[in-house]
């Protein structure tokens, strides 16, 4: 999949719906200049613009940044909700006529470095959905056809952003995604928005609850691919948000594919950026078995195919390198325990149990995460027998246990809901009542 990017676009029936009701309401251009607002030029122009059938993407350069000065400058000094939601209708009239008529908001950052973003910034504060919504997508279309930095922090529009992404109104967290796919084109909002709090996780959220939507599956997605152009986001996404298993999964369900395509653009990308840190995981998840089904299949788009035959190439050179070690270290990252050999394996236990108090026992801290967070009953039955493992195996197991908590967390599994958590929690406990190795 080619790093080709879309141009920004944010299409939505319900927006379209709001705005149909929001250009029937009337701006009085003439109080705006009684009032000093505009001046006489701008009242001519924006008369002859107002009017239905002018066409916009005919807007000549001088009468563009006329329109565009005049709009973004009401914009920014009117507070009445209906006005307020006509200048935005009518300034995304304009950025829709032609491409190039972006330019024209761009040249009021002159004299200004606030605009033209500011005034849109404080729409989105609004208690008006219309006047949120329609301002993000101006936003987005300006901030993506900037040749330079914005002269305002966007701090808040990415944190909208990501508070729009957990909203249970379909349309808002789609029209959410859809100003991430224009946005995270640019190198610079990338970074921007994955350092945003709940930014990445809500996303990963939405992908969760997104069913069998495969046109928002695709979205999400093809967001992480953008993200994963950056190398630092490569090295530690999936290790943060557990993406690989989750991309899997849409993959394996989806008839799409266009969705098989951004999945395995993505692990490309991880690959490519991330080898060292994302190697293991494709391994352990059984990505290359699956791309191996997939290659058998006949595909339209030559991308895919190119995709698919570098991930099975550098997937096939590394399996042998992969030790049983890995494979556990990659199950216990990505929180999804379940009774692989290792676990069930005393010889793994004897060759390894001290390998989780590296780094300052970050896999057995881990692995205590697990076991009080999880409400997955094979998770936590599995995570109970490997600590009864740890203690067993490790001379000092019984002390590290109890110091980081998770003595405890195993005596209330004794009492849990199914019997294979009570289960292994007692084998558990026994061993941490006794030195197994005296």
């Amino acid at each position: 999949m080619a790093e080709i990017f879309p141009t920004s676009l944010v299409s939505n029936p319900h927006l379209e719906e709001l705005t149909s009701a929001a250009r029937q309401k009337p701006v009085l251009w003439e109080e705006c200049r009684g009032l000093g607002l505009i001046s006489e030029e701008e009242l001519r122009i924006l008369s002859i613009y107002d009017k239905s059938g002018v066409k916009l993407q005919e807007v000549s350069q001088e009468e563009g940044a006329v329109l565009a000065q005049a709009l973004v400058n009401l914009t920014d000094k009117l507070t009445r909700t209906d006005t307020l939601q006509r200048l935005l209708v009518l300034m995304d009239d304009i950025l829709e006529g032609k491409d190039t008529n972006a330019a024209f908001f761009h040249e009021t950052s002159v004299g200004n470095a606030k605009l033209p973003y500011a005034p849109l910034l404080k729409c989105l504060t609004k208690d008006d959905d219309f006047l949120a919504l329609k301002s993000s997508k101006i936003l987005t279309t300006l901030l993506s056809t900037a040749k330079k930095p914005a002269g305002v922090d966007l701090k808040d529009f990415f944190q909208w952003i990501a508070a729009q992404l957990q909203s249970k109104n379909a349309n808002v967290a789609d029209i959410a995604v859809q100003n991430l796919e224009s946005l995270l084109r640019v190198s610079n909002y990338r970074v921007q928005f994955y350092e945003t709090r709940n930014g990445v996780s809500s996303l990963a959220d939405l992908l969760e609850r997104s069913g069998s939507n495969s046109q928002m599956q695709y979205q999400i997605i093809f967001c992480f691919w953008l993200l994963t152009f950056e190398k630092h986001i490569a090295e530690e996404v999936n290790a943060k948000y557990d993406v690989i298993p989750a991309f899997l999964n849409v993959a394996k369900a989806s008839v799409k594919e266009k969705v098989i395509r951004v999945v395995f653009a993505t692990y490309r990308n991880l690959l490519e950026k991330a080898p060292e840190e994302n190697m293991a995981a494709l391994l352990v998840h059984k990505i290359l078995n699956f791309t191996k089904n997939l290659a058998t299949r006949k595909w339209s788009d030559p991308d895919i195919i190119d995709d698919l035959e570098y991930i099975r190439a550098e997937l096939e050179e590394n399996f042998q390198s992969l030790t049983t070690f890995d494979e556990y270290v990659s199950e216990l990252e990505s929180g999804k325990l379940s009774w692989s050999p290792a676990h069930q394996s005393e010889q793994f236990w004897a060759q390894n149990s001290s390998r989780l108090n590296e780094n300052d026992y970050e896999l057995l801290k881990r692995l205590s995460r697990l076991l009080a967070t999880s409400n997955d009953p094979l998770v936590l039955a599995v995570g109970a027998h490997d600590v009864g493992q740890y203690v067993k195996h490790f001379a000092n197991g019984k002390k590290v246990v109890q110091d980081i908590g998770a003595k405890q967390r195993i005596m209330e599994l004794m009492a849990h809901e199914s019997s294979d958590v009570r289960y292994q929690a007692l084998l558990a406990v026994q061993k941490l009542m006794v030195h197994a190795w005296a």
